[in-house]
């Protein structure tokens, strides 16, 4: 008798049992630093959006994360199947989309991550099974479970769009991107005025509403526990150049120089 096999992803079970997880956004091509952070996170975002990885390093930083708790994810450019399909084949367990701002473009993420006949995604995990030490057949019979579909809301457009775009299923993760937030009312790098909290605050209601996981930044514990105290599961804690750079000045704090 087959019996199905094990979930690769254990967030999912984090999210239905409502703890908080942690993580990072890794900028860096550097095999090194994601397997310091592997070893203290829950979920490491490996950036192809901003920062200079290409596809080689990323699958070295996905592959850096094996042995460890760490569940590894990728932030692609653009809402294209195509940028997405890559990082899925070799390992990742989750593709986070940026700028989603309506239905159409949330379902057109959703059907990225999934093959069919519940999404669009073309078969070819060549490297992916050996990621995570199981057989083609057993990656397969969960794949469309163990991959996370993340969206980021982070133009006002997809705030006054929330619940048009959170009542789209199959959405694991609704993310508030805070920078390009400010960035689409013209307030470049003033996350704290007070109408980019107000359209954060519209977000998180409108996501908290729907009952899928909600994600973004924490810049300090105190931000953290606040977010926690508002329903928050998914936590970045930072980039790892600025983990680094908090380290560094942590470090040098009331040293006399």
């Amino acid at each position: 008798m087959s019996t199905q096999p094990a979930p690769l992803n254990r967030l999912r079970q984090a999210f239905r049992d409502k703890r908080p997880t942690f993580g990072a956004i890794a900028t860096i091509p550097s095999v090194q630093t994601v397997r310091i952070m592997a070893q203290s996170l829950d979920w490491i975002v490996v950036d192809l959006e901003h920062g200079p990885i290409d596809l080689t390093a990323a699958h070295a930083m996905i592959v850096a994360t094996a042995g460890t708790p760490c569940v590894p994810m990728v932030r692609i450019a653009a809402n294209e199947p195509h940028l997405a399909k890559a990082p899925m084949d070799f390992g990742a367990l989750g593709i986070n989309f940026p700028m989603i701002s309506s239905a159409a473009e949330a379902e057109k993420a959703v059907r990225s991550v999934r093959y069919p006949p519940r999404g669009d995604r073309l078969w070819g995990p060549f490297h992916a099974p050996f990621r995570w030490n199981v057989s083609m057949a057993d990656y397969m019979a969960s794949a469309d479970d163990d991959m996370m579909c993340m969206i980021t809301i982070e133009h006002v457009e997809a705030v006054e769009r929330i619940d048009e775009i959170m009542a789209t299923p199959g959405i694991d993760v609704a993310v508030i991107g805070p920078g390009d937030l400010a960035t689409s009312i013209n307030k470049r790098g003033l996350i704290d005025d007070g109408e980019v909290q107000a359209l954060i605050k519209r977000a998180e209601e409108g996501i908290l509403k729907s009952g899928v996981p909600i994600g973004g930044v924490a810049r300090s514990a105190d931000q953290a526990n606040a977010m926690i105290d508002r329903g928050y599961l998914v936590l970045a804690l930072g980039f790892d150049w600025s983990l680094f750079q908090r380290g560094i000045t942590a470090s040098l704090a009331g040293i006399r120089r």
